[in-house]
């Protein structure tokens, strides 16, 4: 039967109990029973008519809330995608978190060692330094004899003393002085 139009009375039911039972079997309501008609107390036409009109847009409410129920199921299954996500993510942070304390730990253990490092080769040229010098012990020489420029007195003496004439002249670098005077 079109929906809309009121023919009287088929298989002993009125047109708008069997337009609410239609309604409720679309909206797949719970209801085992179609409960008693609204208008089975109505006699005239208009009051159907209007009954009717009722029913459609009630009809067009359900349709309208079972795509909404659709939505909100899809929505809540995204929401849970997205916490599971989240989880992941958080799982992931903190174990990133751990990498980066242990990388830090590190490299304030780095900085130690450099410069401990820096120590370490400061001595080692300083040794180096110390072995590629030419060392001369001068032994035997009167105490004062060098005066008050004890290099321009070795420039002087040394090559008198080797006989070996120096060019360039010889170059000094540090004198130090052994024993006590």
């Amino acid at each position: 039967m079109p929906r809309g139009k009121t023919a009287g009375k088929i298989s002993g039911k009125p047109a708008c109990q069997l337009l609410f039972s239609e309604a409720l079997r679309q909206q797949k309501h719970p209801f085992a029973e179609v409960p008693p008609s609204p208008c089975s107390s109505m006699a005239d036409g208009t009051q159907g008519t209007t009954m009717d009109r009722i029913l459609q847009e009630i009809s067009a409410v359900s349709r309208k809330l079972e795509g909404m129920d659709s939505v909100m199921v899809a929505l809540t299954a995204e929401t849970r995608s997205m916490r599971l996500d989240i989880a992941d993510f958080q799982s992931q942070i903190s174990g990133l978190d751990q990498r980066v304390a242990t990388v830090e730990t590190q490299v304030a253990s780095w900085t130690d060692r450099d410069q401990e490092l820096l120590h370490l080769r400061s001595k080692l040229i300083n040794l180096e330094d110390r072995n590629r010098r030419n060392n001369v012990r001068p032994l035997g020489f009167p105490e004062g004899i060098e005066g008050t420029d004890l290099f321009s007195y070795l420039r002087e003496t040394l090559p008198k003393l080797t006989e070996i004439t120096f060019n360039p002249p010889l170059e000094f670098q540090r004198a130090y002085r052994l024993g006590p005077k």
